[in-house]
């Protein structure tokens, strides 16, 4: 029984002895990714419900890969709230390098009509957009990376030639 006692308590002593080595697994010097929107696609335009692609860029500024879980964000045009939502998808970035991604979304403007329309008098004029969320990362310990980018659009730049 004494020598069971005594090879437990190397085992752990050895179990604390070795987590100093682990210290690396829960500090982390890397540099926190970028997120661009760069693109969003319009996939159909009904009366009660929009649909969009929204097209991101990840850029990954570190030495070793990122990996993406998912993304949180909330979009707004102008003042108003043009869509909120969560996207789970796991990718990675390699290192020094940049990935794209796509989050399709749905909503319904047909409350808001008014507001888009007022928007949408002048299709030349830019409208400001704001992004704001979260980004998962992280293959084993989720590190989340807070994401706010704010931006202009052009209604015309959306218009095909013989609608204007």
């Amino acid at each position: 029984m004494l020598g069971c006692r005594r090879t437990f308590q190397f085992l752990i002593l050895t179990l604390f002895l070795n987590l100093g080595g682990c210290a690396s697994w829960f500090s982390d010097d890397s540099v926190d990714p970028a997120v661009h929107l760069v693109n969003v696609e319009v996939v159909r335009a009904k009366l009660l419900e929009q649909k969009f692609i929204l097209h991101f860029r990840v850029d990954n500024p570190n030495d070793s890969d990122l990996t993406v879980r998912g993304l949180e964000y909330r979009i707004h045009l102008g003042d108003m709230l043009l869509a909120e939502g969560e996207h789970e998808h796991w990718f990675t970035v390699g290192p020094k390098h940049s990935a794209y991604f796509k989050v399709p979304i749905r909503t319904n403007l047909w409350p808001k009509v008014k507001d888009v329309v007022k928007l949408l008098k002048k299709p030349d004029q830019q409208i400001p957009y704001r992004l704001q969320g979260e980004m998962e990362t992280g293959l084993f310990i989720a590190h989340y990376v807070h994401l706010e980018r704010n931006g202009v659009i052009i209604p015309a730049d959306f218009i095909p030639e013989q609608h204007r």
